[in-house]
């Protein structure tokens, strides 16, 4: 085996779930020696180390929800405060005159102060509020 197929195998191993966990131990359990089976003691240890991992997983998904409600809860604070923004064209100033929830990311309208309207304006592209 090469690295280059040892970093192609091991890359999808993130997205392991609990039956590529089921599907290892089935296969580890039809192989093992007879003479010397498998001892409980590792077997159980590998079942908490993947309820660990699965665990950390899901706690992880959650603070990524919190975070992205916590950034649209934030950005209603914005409206009506002027924000210097980042476009194709250079830096902009507008006001904030709407909100938008598309997904789970807020998207803003600017009113420009040279009087046009810029729609579906990420958080990301916000420079600085004024």
């Amino acid at each position: 085996m090469t690295i280059g197929e040892i970093t192609s195998t091991t890359a999808p191993a993130a997205n392991l779930g609990l039956q590529d966990f089921m599907r290892i131990l089935l296969t580890q359990l039809t192989y093992q020696d007879p003479l010397k089976p498998m001892d409980n003691q590792a077997f159980m240890a590998q079942m908490a180390q993947f309820t660990s991992l699965e665990q950390s997983q899901r706690l992880n998904d959650k603070v990524q929800q919190l975070i992205e409600n916590q950034a649209a809860l934030q950005s209603v604070g914005l409206i009506g405060r002027t924000l210097e923004l980042s476009t194709a064209t250079g830096p902009a100033t507008g006001t904030v005159s709407g909100l938008s929830l598309q997904g789970d990311a807020p998207l803003l309208t600017v009113s420009l102060s040279g009087g046009g309207v810029l729609q579906g304006v990420p958080l990301s592209r916000v420079l600085a509020v004024r």
